[in-house]
């Protein structure tokens, strides 16, 4: 099911209030892990919009494995990210208002992988150092999350 594909066809590009969650895995060394997404080629976090039924926690273990091949035991709660930072436009013209639920990702097991089309690589990064063409939205999610 692609919930917001769905009213997409609906109502074209204009704004929509979109709920998701963001999934933050450190490894052994406190490097996070991020896509290079496959949409707008800069690095993002782990993560996407809910879908109907599901729980904020089931999104983030859906989103966890779809896009990294990952699961975790556990999902520590951070913090809830919205308002005006939370605002995106796609390359594509798709215009969104993101709430997101942001969670560590706890007791992870598994080798990332790129398991969807949404991504083109994984790699860790060192929060010490500023990561390269990070994406906008990932970055204010980021920084509201005190991560950087």
């Amino acid at each position: 099911m692609d919930y917001i594909k769905e009213i997409r066809e609906m109502i074209g590009t204009q704004p929509l209030i979109t709920v998701g969650a963001c999934v933050i895995v450190f490894n052994d060394k406190g490097h996070l892990l991020m896509q290079k997404r496959s949409d707008s080629l800069d690095w993002g976090t782990i993560g996407g919009m809910m879908e109907p039924g599901e729980t904020l926690e089931e999104t983030a273990a859906r989103e966890l494995y779809e896009e990294a091949g990952l699961e975790a035991e556990s999902f520590r709660f951070k913090t809830i990210v919205s308002g005006e930072d939370m605002h995106y436009i796609y390359l594509h013209g798709d215009e969104i208002y993101h709430v997101a639920a942001v969670y560590e990702a706890e007791g992870v097991t598994g080798r990332p992988t790129v398991n969807d089309d949404e991504g083109l690589e994984l790699k860790f990064f060192s929060l010490a150092e500023p990561i390269p063409n990070l994406n906008p939205l990932n970055e204010a999610i980021l920084k509201k999350a005190h991560y950087l």
